[in-house]
């Protein structure tokens, strides 16, 4: 079974719940609800998860029906009574009730992050890092020379932004339409394990970016959507810090690159549990632009890149453990251990 995972889920989104909570009471700060474009938290989840039913179940029956309304009742009847179990609606309440704590919690302690560990940063040591590894040169130097600042840097930033709709729309698509449940519950864990070791990486390493730090290595950029946001993330950092603006977070924070250690995650889910090489070679694509993106505009140090790269390894691994799944000799392919109603074991 993936009792597990289960257990390992709820205990993540618990641990950063009360985390956040602590640390709102010990500072005296409200928790605030970054995401709000649905209305409150109350109302939020329940949209959710009708949302996730809704889009497995309406292009479905369109599509099967050929727009006949007669023939849509049974297709979609039919897709509840062999789909929508409780297996799978515990797993889609779950993981989706689970990850939306964590990940609210994350962006809370990472707001925190200066008023518990000052503004005093780690960035002066990673530059350092960063040119020792580079030879004495620039990383952002160098790849700007690489790739030009002109087209590359569009391309770049589009990628980089692809981040934030992919999110939720990976979680949505390993809850929703995983064949096996396990491996719902294997991304669904090491999600929230990566964005939890993430917070913690924060709090280890704390540091602005060298973005922030060193902005005169980027001025000979365009002016792009990934400009725009650090741009933003700058200005709301100022807010709460020096204007004391209220129900926002900042939002910087460097060390680890989550989009790396996620971008990552989300190949390697793909790689192990899809058997479609054309989307194995995107999502790798993805992860590996993703890296230049991260060191081309400053976002990351090329550590905070290397410990993206851990947390997901490390969170992807812990997560299959979790959820059932058994590992291949050499690593390269997995298959699930654990029985369900709908997708058993295989006699070894």
């Amino acid at each position: 079974m993936y009792r597990p995972a289960y257990a390992l889920l709820v205990g993540v989104a618990a641990i950063m719940g009360v985390l956040a909570l602590t640390a709102s009471f010990a500072l005296d700060r409200p928790l605030v609800d970054p995401e709000g474009f649905l209305g409150p938290s109350w109302l939020r989840l329940p949209l959710l998860v009708l949302g996730a039913f809704l889009l497995d179940l309406l292009p479905r029956t369109l599509w099967g029906s050929r727009m006949k309304v007669a023939l849509m009742p049974a297709i979609a009847k039919e897709r509840v009574r062999t789909h929508w179990d409780r297996e799978r609606i515990t797993l889609v309440v779950l993981g989706l009730v689970s990850f939306y704590i964590t990940y609210v919690c994350y962006r809370n302690l990472k707001s925190f992050l200066p008023f518990i560990m000052g503004e005093d940063k780690y960035d002066r040591e990673l530059h350092l890092i960063d040119r020792a590894m580079m030879f004495g040169h620039e990383p952002a130097t160098i790849l700007h020379t690489i790739f030009g600042t002109g087209i590359s840097a569009h391309f770049l930033s589009t990628i980089y932004l692809w981040f934030l709709p992919l999110v939720p729309l990976a979680l949505a698509a390993w809850l929703v339409w995983s064949r096996n449940i396990t491996f719902g519950y294997w991304f669904a864990t090491s999600q929230c394990l990566a964005w939890a070791l993430g917070t913690a990486s924060y709090f280890a390493l704390p540091t602005l970016g060298p973005g922030f730090q060193y902005s005169y290595l980027y001025t000979d950029l365009p002016d792009t959507g990934s400009s725009a946001l650090m741009e933003a993330l700058s200005y709301g950092r100022d807010g709460v810090l020096r204007r004391g603006a209220e129900g926002a977070v900042q939002s910087v924070a460097g060390f680890a690159s989550l989009h790396v250690a996620i971008t990552l995650l989300v190949a390697l889910m793909v790689q192990y549990t899809l058997r479609n090489r054309i989307l194995h070679i995107i999502f790798w694509a993805n992860f590996a632009i993703t890296v230049v993106a991260t060191l081309y505009f400053g976002w990351h140090y090329i550590a905070d890149d290397l410990a993206g790269v851990v947390i997901a390894l490390f969170a992807f691994w812990l997560g299959g453990l979790a959820s059932g799944q058994k590992f291949d000799r050499h690593g390269l392919a997995s298959h699930p251990t654990s029985t369900t109603s709908q997708v058993p074991v295989d006699a070894e």
